[in-house]
């Protein structure tokens, strides 16, 4: 364990990001659509808001610091970096080139990179492939573009049907896809995380680069959805 101050915060935030989970995917997806729900925290969780309580009370942790750290991943961050890769990718052919082909120094000529985006792999949608991301063991996610995943992400429910059922899964999410549609599922994990790159949508030929950005949604990013002309806000 780094016994750093820096250290000390990554892991503290990767333990609260991994706490907690649901009972069922649909439930997952409505508590991170913004329902109100009240639930009794998870044991992990209790246990993860003792330590920090007791940390910040031996003077060893700065909860301003930490609260710092949680806020730039959930509001700063977040999917908005992924979405001008995306834009990018759809916009110049030869940054679209390099970004498949070395992903990870790719999405840093944008400025993204660090922690939990080391090993980056992107995987390009097509008319006949369709790609989906899943954590089976945990919820290894790519932050410096997506910031911390949303709570579906990391529930049993969808670790283990994204594997088993993909399209019921996609079905969930309101994606229905041909049955000629090959759907390829990706586990990832503490070395690789994956980002999708989905289909330009039709239409958007003479959107700008900025203007393309504000369509790309995270889910399309985890291959849980496409991208549309409709932004679909909060929700993605």
């Amino acid at each position: 364990m780094d016994p750093t101050r820096r250290g000390f915060l990554k892991a503290a935030v990767t333990a609260a990001g991994a706490a907690a989970t649901t009972p069922d995917l649909a439930h997952a997806q409505d508590q991170d659509h913004g329902h109100d729900h009240q639930a009794v925290p998870s044991d992990l969780t209790l246990r993860v808001k003792a330590l920090e309580s007791l940390l910040v009370e031996k003077g060893l942790v700065d909860r301003a610091a930490l609260d710092a750290v949680v806020d730039t991943y959930e509001t700063k961050i977040g999917p908005r970096n992924g979405a001008r890769v995306v834009a990018r990718a759809w916009v110049d052919p030869a940054y679209k080139k390099r970004l498949l082909a070395d992903p990870t120094a790719a999405i840093a000529e944008l400025g993204y990179a660090g922690g939990q985006g080391e090993d980056m792999v992107v995987l390009e949608n097509a008319p006949k492939v369709h790609n989906l991301v899943v954590c089976t063991l945990c919820s290894c996610y790519p932050w410096p573009v997506l910031g911390l995943p949303p709570v579906w992400y990391k529930s049993a429910p969808y670790r283990s049907r994204a594997v088993i059922d993909p399209r019921g899964v996609l079905r969930e999410f309101g994606l229905e896809l041909d049955g000629d549609v090959e759907v390829r599922v990706w586990d990832s994990t503490a070395e690789i995380r994956y980002l999708v790159l989905p289909e330009r949508p039709a239409g958007s030929e003479n959107m700008s680069e900025e203007a393309l950005a504000a369509l790309v949604t995270r889910d399309s990013m985890v291959g849980v959805k496409k991208v549309t002309l409709a932004r679909e806000g909060a929700r993605a």
